[in-house]
């Protein structure tokens, strides 16, 4: 078992709502005490879905209750139909019903899902309250556990509906992801390649080397977590709400969830990393259709997310992923249009990217079409 004190540590750095990623094997087992340090006198709610609950629930109950910390738990349903405001509700619910004091945290205990649902309960019940997030999945250690942007989806869109509010603490148990499928594997791993693409070229030269080993676990894998939550937590300390430089986090995200949407959300036909490959493909071809960077970097792109399993196409998704219509209906839903006008995420090569605003939409649909048709 990692000691916390022993552990990787990296800061995020926002004055008065600053805390730490700790980074380790096993602190899922360690939690109990670790918090009992930080948050004395402290009441809990862990939420968690039922896939996470069977692999991790009881260890890290076990922890807290060696600790001797009061705690309740609320268990939902997994997958990405439980960001919803049904569930939303249920969980305020809990917490409320468990009597849980504006003093108390609440605990995410799994991936992204319930990363995002209790951080935006967590910024609602009794008008904020702390948590903490203990990913379990990769995508959530390296993404969506830092930064505080939480929030539910609509039949309107993936996201729509949230706020920022930061954790005040992550507990990133890399021992954890030996649990995953190999298909929640490789999804996360779209994720780590996204901070290599956005401005960190020898990172993606590294992961090009490393893939192999991070895939087996072991140091590269806890090394390459580490590096993308300091690559987020960076970007995070210059523009913690997103009105600048923290929109290049969504490179790929803006084809991809497009690609959520049409697929009605599905896990079965389409989980987010995988989106998100295929849309940081799609940014890197874009780009290139539009002589912004060269077609060279958009095929390393894709071979490297190809070579670890990820789809890269639009014909790769099951079922299709519809009309043209219907992902430009997506796409002008998505949080970065703004009076109407198309904000992407794009590149002018490996670790070039770049935000472009009012990008012209009948060159977004003609560039869908072509691929609809390739």
């Amino acid at each position: 078992m990692t000691d916390p004190a022993r552990a990787t540590v990296v800061p995020v750095a926002l004055g008065s709502r600053a805390y730490e990623i700790v980074i380790g094997a096993d602190l899922i087992a360690a939690a109990g005490a670790e918090l009992a340090r930080r948050f004395p006198g402290a009441r809990y709610a862990v939420i968690t879905d039922e896939t996470v609950a069977e692999h991790h629930l009881d260890r890290f109950t076990a922890g807290l209750a060696d600790a001797d910390l009061g705690y309740s738990t609320i268990v939902v349903q997994p997958g990405e139909s439980s960001k919803s405001f049904e569930t939303l509700a249920s969980v305020v619910d809990g917490v409320l019903s468990a009597r849980l004091e504006r003093g108390d945290l609440l605990i995410a205990l799994g991936g992204g899902v319930i990363g995002d649902l209790v951080g935006f309960a967590a910024g609602i019940v009794r008008r904020g309250m702390r948590f903490v997030q203990v990913p379990t999945t990769l995508l959530a250690q390296v993404d969506s556990s830092v930064g505080g942007k939480t929030g539910i989806n609509t039949r309107h869109g993936k996201n729509l509906v949230g706020l920022f509010h930061q954790p005040s603490l992550v507990l990133a148990d890399t021992a954890a992801l030996d649990t995953l499928s190999e298909r929640h594997l490789r999804a996360g791993y779209a994720e780590v390649v996204k901070y290599g693409l956005i401005d960190d070229p020898a990172f993606f030269d590294w992961l090009e080397i490393h893939r192999g080993e991070i895939f087996a676990g072991g140091p590269a894998r806890a090394e390459a977590v580490a590096r993308a939550c300091r690559a987020k937590a960076e970007v995070v300390r210059i523009d913690e709400k997103e009105t600048g430089p923290r929109a290049l986090l969504n490179l790929g995200h803006t084809f991809g969830h497009a690609l959520e949407t049409a697929t009605d959300y599905d896990a079965e036909r389409l989980v987010h990393g995988e989106g998100v490959a295929i849309g940081m493909v799609l940014a890197h071809e874009f780009s290139a259709r539009l002589n912004l960077a060269s077609p060279d970097d958009a095929v390393r792109a894709a071979r490297h997310l190809a070579a670890a399993g990820l789809p890269t196409t639009l014909a790769e998704v099951p079922g299709g992923v519809g009309t043209v219509d219907g992902l430009m209906q997506a796409i002008f839903q998505d949080k970065k249009v703004k009076r109407g006008r198309l904000t992407f995420v794009l590149t002018r090569g490996i670790g070039k990217a770049f935000v472009a605003d009012d990008v012209v939409p009948e060159l977004v649909r003609d560039f869908l079409a072509d691929k609809l048709v390739g």
